[in-house]
């Protein structure tokens, strides 16, 4: 069974828009799934209370018929193949790439591996906007629809690149 996923992008170290295109493309390329969208890229200040360079952050949707779990074990080598370390950083700090499932359609779970849809996404600006842009009507469960839940945030500090 095939459906609709969204993953967020962000990152804050090295050419972040290269590394972007390139992990989208890596994306692509995985077997059972297929970029149907790319939002623009929004330049955000880093969220988490450490000190760091701005990020920029931006979302994909994709069609897969990949489990949860397997999509963001792809995810995660992605990740290292552009240079992230998860075990040497600190939680929230500076990094060159990140990709969070934020969620699946008809799938809401809750492992030690993943949780669908992503538990914080409702507080993140960075994610919601450029997620509006793709899917604003979707109904993220128990939340509301992506539109409105970027509603209920100040955005002012997401600013799209030309």
């Amino acid at each position: 069974m095939r459906r609709r996923a969204w993953v967020g992008l962000g990152g804050n170290v090295g050419d972040v828009a290269r590394t972007f295109a390139v992990a989208i493309e890596q994306v692509s390329q995985l077997a059972d799934v297929d970029v149907r969208a790319v939002s623009s890229t929004y330049r955000t200040p880093a969220w988490g209370g450490v000190v760091q360079a701005d990020y920029l952050n931006a979302v994909v949707e994709i069609e897969t018929a990949l489990e949860p779990e397997a999509l963001l074990a792809h995810l995660l080598a992605i990740e290292r193949l552009n240079g992230r370390n998860r075990a040497s950083e600190t939680r929230w700090g500076p990094r060159s790439l990140d990709l969070d499932v934020l969620a699946m359609e008809g799938v809401s779970r809750a492992s030690a591996e993943l949780e669908l849809p992503h538990p914080r996404l409702a507080e993140r600006a960075f994610v919601l906007v450029p997620w509006a842009e793709l899917a604003p009507g979707f109904e993220v469960p128990g939340m509301g629809t992506v539109a409105s839940l970027r509603d209920s945030l100040d955005c002012s500090d997401v600013v799209a690149l030309p």
